[in-house]
């Protein structure tokens, strides 16, 4: 057995033992806990698992081509605002409907997948340092977006627009505990629950799959067989683009039903917390799912505990996520970077 599974297994006992503490001393703290947790917990913390969880896909397609997008916090900054404006734009005085809801949700992803794509032009074409770069996407978002919502709402807030209805699948809503989670669950809950293991068949069973990380591991032999470095990072970052204006428009239009600029933005760290969770994942979409799960969980948590009473501060719940992969990655070994990530190419160089 090696340390990534003698480390689960302990950490599933410990969380049982935990569990049955809390069931002996129901009202002990440990007891509020675990009475929080149930199916309309797990439900939550799916919801909130979408934002997360695509910028983590995002960001592996992006590394593993050899381009670090540090940039996916500003991607869903952008796409979450671009959602909510189009729809309330489209809906005009009445009320947004789901067509329009539907139509915000593409311009979100396609607003993400331009400022994608201008950051593969700034790093792939005039070999702009890859962090740097980043860094100003989400800069950039974090100050357009605020100033943006501004101009047309006259603060920083946006109106509600609604949110997209939940899909309910006949019959398997029924199912006790389960169907109320999987079956009956708003559609961004679905297309990550697709886009998870489609993402992990098309890297590890697809050629495009072997050209992404031959483009992260060895760009020069990936050009001596005649594949254009240079697309395959341009293609790799576009879907670090859409993937990531997914959740931010699942976000906004998924979740709360408007924009919040205030701050750091509805999106929170958002972003951030997605790079985590892919590292956490040592680059596995299945490992960044289960660690962006993990995360949105917690947050999930300290909103529930709040509503039994049992305070916790927002900001030491901020920092579990960050203070949870530190203490794996000392347990587990350090995570594998691709050998060219970071580093510009073009085609013909020694």
């Amino acid at each position: 057995m090696n340390k990534r599974l003698q480390i689960t297994g302990i950490s599933v006992a410990i969380a049982a033992l935990l569990a049955v503490l809390g069931l002996v001393f129901p009202n002990s703290a440990l007891g509020k806990i675990v009475g929080t947790i149930n199916a309309s917990y797990v439900s939550a913390a799916l919801r909130f698992t979408v934002p997360i969880g695509f910028a983590a896909l995002g960001g592996i397609f992006a590394e593993k081509s050899g381009v670090i997008n540090i940039g996916l916090e500003g991607h869903l900054i952008i796409s979450a605002f671009t959602g909510v404006a189009v729809a309330n734009a489209l809906a005009g005085s009445g009320s947004a409907t789901q067509t329009t809801l539907w139509l915000g949700f593409l311009a979100a992803v396609l607003a993400s997948a331009l400022l994608a794509l201008l950051f593969a032009i700034v790093c792939i074409e005039f070999k702009a340092d890859q962090i740097i770069a980043g860094l100003a996407v989400w800069l950039i978002a974090l100050g357009l977006a605020p100033f943006a919502s501004k101009i047309l709402w006259g603060g920083i807030n946006s109106p509600s627009v609604g949110t997209l209805s939940n899909w309910r699948i006949p019959l398997l809503a029924k199912i006790p505990v389960v169907g109320p989670i999987l079956f009956d669950a708003n559609p961004t809950v679905y297309m990550l629950l697709v886009a998870v293991p489609l993402t992990w068949f098309v890297l590890n069973e697809t050629a495009f799959g072997r050209w992404v990380k031959a483009s992260g591991e060895n760009p020069m032999a990936l050009d001596t067989v005649g594949v254009d470095v240079q697309r395959v990072r341009y293609a790799s970052v576009l879907l670090s683009g859409i993937l990531a204006g997914i959740g931010g428009a699942g976000l906004s239009l998924g979740q709360a039903g408007l924009f919040n600029g205030s701050g750091t933005t509805m999106v929170d760290g958002r972003g951030w917390i997605g790079i985590t969770a892919y590292l956490f994942g040592n680059y596995n979409p299945l490992g960044a799912f289960g660690a962006s799960f993990l995360f949105a969980s917690l947050d999930a948590l300290q909103l529930r505990l709040q509503q039994v009473g049992f305070s916790v501060p927002n900001e030491l719940i901020g920092i579990i996520p960050y203070v949870t992969v530190i203490i794996v990655l000392v347990f587990v070994g350090h995570t594998r970077t691709p050998d060219a990530a970071g580093e510009p190419y073009e085609s013909g160089e020694e």
